[in-house]
């Protein structure tokens, strides 16, 4: 029994060594440096204008209002005289220049916010040498400010990772100005208040990041669910639609095969010619009934039973008035024109409207009054169903059903060519206008 030893050997022309993991950590991470605080430093990004439709804005009047886009520029403005005046008072060095490397870059982080960064780190031991005031060391007392509002501006408009690396420069600058190269305070170095002060405002401002970040995506993640619950509403819709359309068509197709395998024995001696022909219509319904099954069967779900009820018309509206009576809703029915039979569709579809719009005006007009109106026209069927205000608005509930129903009569209405308009009365209900298309006889048969 011999063993084999395998060893591996790095491909020709490949001579580097495997690197390890704290040295892929640390080129990742300069890597990362690079990308925050180098690439693109001073790119021109300006401070765009606060939202005037926020629930704190909204309460102010109209031109306060316009007013209050500025306000983050506002702020940033007065954050820069104030580290002027920090600057400035009793300085021990000349004033106005002093002021001016204080105040540039908190005004910068409005345009280029990285940038911003950049330059309150290069004007910080310039305003200390400038100054006179030893004490305040590595920060003068107008750095202080600017500094600490810098970090926080430019932490607000870029990422937590950005605020990180920030905070490390800060530090090492901090640990190089106390190690020896600076001048001596008799009062201690203020290193140790900016890092402390400094990392709790990036600390918070990260958590504002993080938190305003989930709330977009629970907000995002929320308007999927509606478009999803919405489109899946929908579609269950157009399948009861389908199923009901699939039920009625079926049965006229049923009749036409049995007229016409009927019709010939009507007839004494009919010629082969009608004979033929009765049996060619024949098999074309029983072709287009197997072909309508085979299609719209596909819709009905696996434990889907038919209905053994025949599909209501609008003859049975009455039993649908007294459940609804029953439920507190009152409600009376207005029938103009003649009436006559309608396509069994029609009579469905008109049904289900009547049916859907009194349940909406249950759901969100609880004890008002509700009028249903039907007019046979020429040419088709009108309908007009139309609430009352709720006398009691406290008792109408959330229902995270609204807007389906409305939904589900315009496509029944579609389905039919017709025409639907709905919406709020000027009294404070709601009303549902419905136009069904109906061909005259005479236009069905040419």
């Amino acid at each position: 029994m011999t063993e084999t030893t395998h060893t591996q050997t790095t491909p020709p022309g490949d001579g580097a060594l495997p690197r390890s993991p704290e040295y892929r950590v640390a080129v990742d991470s300069l890597r990362g440096l690079r990308q925050d605080l180098i690439h693109d430093a001073f790119a021109y990004r300006p401070l765009p204008g606060r939202r005037t439709d926020g629930r704190f804005a909204r309460r102010l009047p109209g031109r306060s209002r316009e007013y209050a886009a500025w306000m983050p520029h506002a702020l940033i403005v007065a954050a820069a005289l104030i580290s002027t005046a920090f600057a400035t008072v009793d300085s021990g060095g000349p004033a106005a220049l002093m002021g001016l490397f204080c105040a540039v870059p908190v005004l910068l982080t409005m345009v280029r916010p990285v940038g911003a960064f950049w330059a309150s780190m290069v004007s910080t031991p310039v305003v200390a040498v400038l100054g006179s005031r030893w004490f305040e060391w590595p920060w003068a007392a107008g750095s202080f400010v600017s500094h600490l509002t810098v970090l926080t501006v430019v932490a607000i408009r870029t990422r937590p990772r950005t605020a990180g690396w920030m905070w490390v420069l800060t530090a090492l600058y901090a640990i190089v100005a106390d190690s020896g190269i600076g001048p001596t305070s008799m009062y201690g170095s203020n290193s140790g208040a900016m890092l402390i002060l400094s990392a709790l405002i990036l600390l918070s401002v990260t958590v504002w990041h993080i938190r305003r970040n989930a709330e977009q995506e629970v907000t995002a993640q929320l308007t999927v669910t509606a478009h999803e619950r919405s489109r899946r509403t929908l579609l269950e819709e157009r399948t009861t639609i389908a199923r009901e359309l699939h039920d009625v068509v079926a049965h006229h197709m049923s009749v036409v095969a049995i007229q016409a395998e009927a019709a010939p024995y009507r007839v004494d001696n009919p010629p082969p010619e009608l004979e033929k022909a009765f049996a060619t219509i024949r098999e074309n319904a029983v072709a287009a009934l197997t072909e309508l099954r085979r299609v719209l069967g596909v819709v009905r779900a696996e434990d889907y039973e038919a209905p053994d009820a025949p599909q209501p018309t609008l003859a049975d509206l009455e039993g649908l008035l007294a459940n609804v009576r029953e439920a507190g809703l009152g409600v009376d029915k207005v029938v103009t024109g003649a009436v006559r039979e309608l396509p069994q569709g029609v009579e469905l579809s008109a049904y289900r409207i009547v049916q859907e719009a009194l349940s909406n005006s249950l759901r969100h007009a609880p004890g008002a009054t509700a009028r249903v109106e039907i007019g046979y026209v020429l040419g088709g069927l009108g309908l007009r169903i139309v609430n009352g205000p709720p006398p009691n608005p406290s008792l109408i509930k959330p229902s995270p059903g609204a807007g389906h129903g409305i939904t589900g009569m315009r496509e029944r209405v579609s389905m039919l060519d017709g025409e639907m308009t709905a919406g709020r009365t000027d009294e404070g209900g709601y009303e549902v206008a419905v136009f069904l298309p109906v061909a005259l006889p005479d236009e069905g048969g040419s």
